[in-house]
C-alpha cells in the first residue's frame, strides 16, 4: 500500500472553510484517501485513517436501499434537508418536473447555515427519496434525475 502523506496546506484550507462556513466538520476524499477536519468546542482536530487505510463504502443501514440508484443526486454534505425556500412554500421540484443544469432542487441546512443545492445536470426529476426537515447523511441518495 503506498504511504499516505497529508498534504498540510490542503488541511489549514478545509480549516479555514470550517471557520468561514461555520460547520464543524468537513471531510475530503480523494483516490481512496480520505481527510476529516472537525472542531469541537472551539478546537479544530484533523483525522486520517489509521496507516492510510483505503475508505470502505458505506454499509446500508437498516431500512436503506442497497445500492445508489442511477441518476441519483446525493447529499454533498451532512445536515437537515429542505424542499422548499420556506415553511408553506411549494416544494422546489416534485415527481415529473423538468429541471435544467444549476437550478435549485433543495436546501440543505448545515449549522444553521442554509446551502441551495443546484442540480448537476439538466433531466427529470424520476424519484423524490427524502422528505421535508429529514437529516441527512453525506452520501446519502436525495433524489433520482433522469
Amino acid at each position: 500500500m503506498a504511504k499516505f502523506e497529508v498534504n498540510e496546506e490542503l488541511v489549514r484550507k478545509l480549516a479555514d472553510l470550517l471557520q468561514e462556513t461555520g460547520l464543524n466538520e468537513i471531510e475530503y476524499e480523494i483516490n481512496n484517501h480520505r481527510i476529516r477536519v472537525a472542531k469541537s468546542a472551539g478546537v479544530t482536530t484533523v483525522a486520517a485513517p489509521a496507516a492510510a487505510a483505503p475508505c470502505a463504502p458505506k454499509t446500508p443501514t437498516a431500512g436503506a436501499p442497497e445500492a445508489i440508484p442511477a441518476g441519483a443526486v446525493t447529499a454533498p454534505m451532512v445536515g437537515t434537508v429542505y424542499v422548499a425556500g420556506e415553511p408553506g412554500s411549494p416544494p422546489f421540484v416534485k415527481v415529473g418536473d423538468q429541471v435544467t443544469e444549476g437550478q435549485t432542487l433543495l436546501i440543505i441546512e448545515a449549522m444553521k447555515v442554509m446551502n441551495p443545492m443546484a442540480s448537476p445536470r439538466a433531466g427529470t426529476i424520476k424519484e423524490i427519496m427524502i422528505t421535508d426537515g429529514q437529516p441527512v447523511e453525506y452520501g446519502e441518495p436525495l433524489l433520482v434525475i433522469e
